[in-house]
């Protein structure tokens, strides 16, 4: 699939390329009255009746390949995103009332924890003053912050 996608990619930006100069050679409407004043027709190459129809097509039709590749990318991209969010990672938005019953949630659960923490520094400071007791021959180690 990455090689499919590659492709378009590279033919994407053949196609700008190719618009961009074909819209920077086609001459302007105000062009005409230039002709009027003893512009030379057959001077051109695309002959006397001018360049006007050819480009116009040949425009009209790389437009219509900008557009499917633009497309074409869009696809592409969207398929990534599912599979993005199929492997679990998670997205960037959410719905704010979802967010809001998480955040609830995560509070209530933080609240437990918060107590069972406390408890265990209470027990870590009683086994401390035991170890300090039974260590009374000074080679008890100093206190980490």
């Amino acid at each position: 699939m990455d090689w499919m996608e590659t492709l378009v990619v590279v033919a994407h930006v053949v196609i700008a390329v190719a618009l961009v100069g074909l819209v920077l050679i086609q001459q302007g409407k105000g062009a005409d009255a230039g002709a009027a004043f003893g512009g030379g027709a057959s001077q051109t190459v695309f002959g006397s009746q001018g360049s006007g129809s050819f480009l116009t097509r040949v425009t009209t039709f790389l437009a219509i390949l900008f557009f499917v590749t633009s497309f074409t990318l869009a696809m592409f991209a969207k398929q990534r995103a599912e599979v993005a969010g199929e492997a679990g990672i998670p997205s960037s938005q959410q719905a704010p009332a979802a967010a809001q019953e998480k955040q609830a949630a995560d509070e209530q659960s933080e609240a437990p924890a918060a107590k069972d923490s406390k408890s265990t520094e209470q027990s870590d400071g009683a086994a401390q003053e035991k170890g300090s007791e039974a260590g009374s021959d000074g080679a008890s180690l100093p206190e980490l912050e």
